[in-house]
């Protein structure tokens, strides 16, 4: 038999007493209204993969948890304030590896020469990196060099949005100086922390390239990429954000483009490109023996008043022209408003707003071009508060495991978190880890977000199944799951200030004698935003970050004797797995 736990993981800043209701909240997280069945029929059934997961799915594999040692826990005898039925029979979905991916750049430094960042990333277990980078891989020549830089036809200048001209600083896979990353070490990268890669070409170059046909000078250059690529990447984009004024192919010095191109982008020319980069990389990928999938990149949301036209053109022009040509559309998400001081609320409240919104809107925009539904990959995602650190706290990771949840709920089929370093910035930094430039905090110091992934990469299930959630409030968000070693649990996060008490029932489950938890908290640093996490009472030995001994952290437990209990103290979050007989 399989011998199944129950792991239980508490995200949260300070303890307080639990608020009890005689109240009953709405079921917030899908799924039915069961009642609670005691029978132990475990006869799961796996429903058909979803066409927004689609090939992304073909990665999934079976899932065994491993935990920690176990040290006894304490277990809260007051009065449970929540009830969360879970039905581990009704599979939702089953879970694609690639929603738990990063994103690389080209400022990261050559960092294969890191043991300690390289372990990190291999114990985050990513499986999947993005590359170059983001809007920097509009100016990429994947072969080029610094001695030997861009081909001849590539302008030293470029356009800006307002018309002016700047240099046009282009970037080089051949470049091997400490503070860039070459490209075959993005390789090494990939091979050292056993994941897979997603590459981004330089679709800029097909609209400032000044050849007598720079749309097939840029596929050309994509195509050799792939010949290059020897068939190690199976996932291309072409372009990055495309349809934004910061892109180097927003606008273009008509006086040098001979083919014709207007000087502005638009979706519709994008989408004309597409068709051509997508031949000539096919054509590349066959010459190998190669299996490869091309995205495009589509806006993810409804356009403003103020939005300029492109973008307000962008999804219908795309769609219209490329048509099923691509294997997969692209969007990219950053959940808060831009360049804001957002609140704690504001912040984790996104969390499952804008997956599902994003997934909805973009679902919608392909049905009602008539194109058919292709995998959905969400290739940059975080949130963008600025103001108070929010990017480097605590509240950054209980965000983190919040979207990861609504991701793989909304059927999204590969997610990259931007990214794994970037710039310190007064706390405004988006990296999972520090570079360096961080006061009091060594280099590649984890930040706390990834603490949080790591817990839930390791002890979030294979299959996510359908619960009920009875609450007193809107606080609680859950996402419950199975291993196909036998495990079964749920992740419960509570982004409200009160304290609760969820009482946790199984159905179709012959559950086992023990149950397990860690418990991770803010520090008092910061306010609301503190900038350090603690593992069951282990904190960091830095000013920032968390345990570094977080993989032999010992877990709490305690005997399984019928319906488990769990306090949620304020901004926490639970997994939770199940001994099974």
């Amino acid at each position: 038999m399989y011998a199944a736990l129950l792991v239980l993981f508490i995200c949260c800043t300070a303890c307080k007493k639990s608020v009890s209701s005689n109240d009953s909240g709405d079921n917030n997280n899908g799924g039915s209204n069961y009642p609670v069945i005691t029978d132990s029929v475990y006869n799961p059934s796996d429903p058909s993969t979803p066409a927004t997961i689609g090939f992304f799915g073909d990665a999934w594999a079976a899932k065994s948890l491993q935990v920690p040692a176990p040290v006894e826990g304490t277990v809260p005898t007051s009065a449970a304030t929540d009830s969360l039925t879970i039905n581990v029979n009704k599979v939702l979905v089953k879970v694609p590896p690639f929603v738990y991916g990063n994103n690389s750049n080209l400022w990261m430094g050559q960092i294969v020469t890191q043991p300690d960042l390289m372990k990190y990333i291999k114990d985050l277990s990513p499986h999947i990196i993005r590359a170059p980078a983001g809007s920097v891989s509009d100016v990429y020549f994947f072969n080029g060099i610094n001695a030997m830089p861009a081909p001849p036809d590539a302008p030293a200048t470029l356009i800006n949005a307002d018309g002016s001209t700047s240099a046009a600083g282009y970037w080089y896979g051949n470049n091997t100086a400490s503070w860039t990353l070459a490209l075959n070490n993005y390789y090494t990268l990939l091979a050292q922390t056993n994941s897979t890669g997603i590459i981004t070409i330089n679709y800029g170059y097909a609209r400032y390239g000044t050849s007598d046909n720079p749309v097939a000078a840029a596929a050309h250059l994509a195509a050799n990429w792939v010949r290059y690529d020897n068939g190690k990447t199976k996932y291309w984009e072409i372009g990055n954000e495309n349809y934004g004024n910061w892109e180097a192919d927003y606008r273009i010095d008509v006086s040098s483009n001979k083919d014709g191109q207007p000087e502005f982008i638009t979706g519709a020319l994008y989408g004309q490109h597409f068709k051509v980069f997508a031949d000539s990389m096919k054509a590349a990928a066959q010459q190998i023996s190669a299996t490869i999938y091309i995205g495009a990149t589509l806006y993810e949301q409804p356009a403003q008043s103020y939005d300029y036209e492109s973008i307000k053109t962008w999804n219908q022009g795309v769609l219209q022209q490329a048509g099923n040509t691509p294997d997969f559309f692209i969007i990219h998400d950053y959940f808060t408003p831009y360049n804001a001081n957002s609140s704690v609320d504001e912040i984790l409240n996104t969390a499952t707003a804008e997956p599902a919104r994003a997934m909805d809107y973009i679902k919608q925009q392909i049905s009602a071009a008539g194109v058919n539904i292709k995998p959905i990959a969400m290739t940059e995602w975080n949130i963008r508060a600025t103001g108070s650190k929010q990017n480097v706290s605590f509240i950054a990771g209980v965000h983190l495991a919040k979207t990861l949840g609504a991701i793989i709920k909304n059927g999204f089929g590969e997610a990259s978190r931007w990214d794994l370093a970037n710039g310190y910035d007064n706390g405004d930094d988006q990296g999972l880890f520090n570079i360096g430039d961080e006061p009091n905090a060594p280099s590649w110091n984890p930040r706390p977000a990834f603490f949080y992934q790591y817990y839930f990469s390791q002890f979030f299930g294979d299959r996510m199944v359908y619960d009920t959630l009875r609450a007193t409030n809107s606080d609680i968000t859950t996402y419950s799951s199975t291993f196909s070693s036998g495990q079964a649990g749920t992740v419960i996060i509570n982004s409200g200030k009160l304290s609760h008490v969820v009482s946790v029932d199984f159905q179709h489950f012959p559950a086992g004698s023990k149950y397990y938890w860690y418990v991770l908290t803010g520090g008092t640093d910061n306010g609301d935003f503190s900038g350090q996490v603690y593992v069951n009472g282990t904190g960091p030995s830095t000013a920032t970050g968390g345990p570094l001994n977080y993989a032999n952290i010992k877990a709490y437990s305690a005997p399984l004797n019928g319906t488990i209990k769990v306090s949620l103290p304020p901004r926490s979050v639970v997994y939770l797995v199940a001994d099974k007989k």
